[in-house]
């Protein structure tokens, strides 16, 4: 038996607060339909291979229309009363919808946190090679760090790598690709912000 973990909520005076059991969270897996001779209740309302209304019949006289036509029984509403089967070719319906799940799964775009990093005394061209680095990200749905590092005594005019992070920030705005999602911050070393795609803000 799987253990179950508990977790606590401490309230304002230190006190133990409510408990919620994180087993509430687990999405159960859907379990497979019953297919022909599973499907154990009759009578059943049956739909044709075709999407036709056959009506409510006895469960026999289903499996028997559906095995002349060389095709399954499959129950597609059990709570239904009386559940709603359908003939289908099942085998067939199974490929079809992992290969629409797989296809939607494609087109889903996981967004990444990409990082380009920059000088405070950066070179215009190195600029604009980076900074067209950025922009490729961003068109492509990415989050981007960008964060300019400071050496030595660079570190005693930040203005410097503030006013590069600008630039940047600028030309985005100017091609209307992407916002600016966390304003500059100086961290150690390095000063950096996070830029998102336009719409992803």
């Amino acid at each position: 038996m799987p253990a179950l973990f508990v977790c606590g909520v401490l309230s304002a005076a230190g006190e133990p607060g409510p408990t919620r059991s994180l087993s509430k969270e687990i999405r159960p897996i859907a379990p497979e339909p019953r297919v022909n001779r599973q499907i154990r209740i009759s009578p059943i309302r049956l739909i044709g291979d075709e999407g036709e209304q056959l009506g409510v019949v006895a469960v026999d006289e289903a499996l028997r229309i559906a095995e002349e036509k060389g095709f399954d029984l499959v129950e597609v509403a059990p709570t239904a009363r009386p559940p709603v089967c359908k003939i289908m070719d099942y085998g067939k319906f199974k490929y079809d919808t992992a290969k629409k799940e797989r296809e939607a799964r494609k087109k889903q775009h996981n967004v990444q946190l990409k990082e380009i990093r920059y000088r405070p005394n950066i070179e215009d061209h190195d600029f604009d090679f980076k900074t067209n680095h950025v922009v490729e990200f961003l068109k492509e749905g990415n989050k981007v760090k960008v964060t300019v590092m400071f050496r030595g005594r660079e570190m005693t005019h930040t203005e410097h790598g503030r006013a590069v992070l600008d630039r940047v920030s600028t030309v985005v705005g100017e091609q209307g690709i992407g916002n600016v999602e966390s304003t500059p911050k100086l961290e150690g070393r390095n000063m950096s912000m996070i830029v998102a795609p336009k719409g992803k803000h």
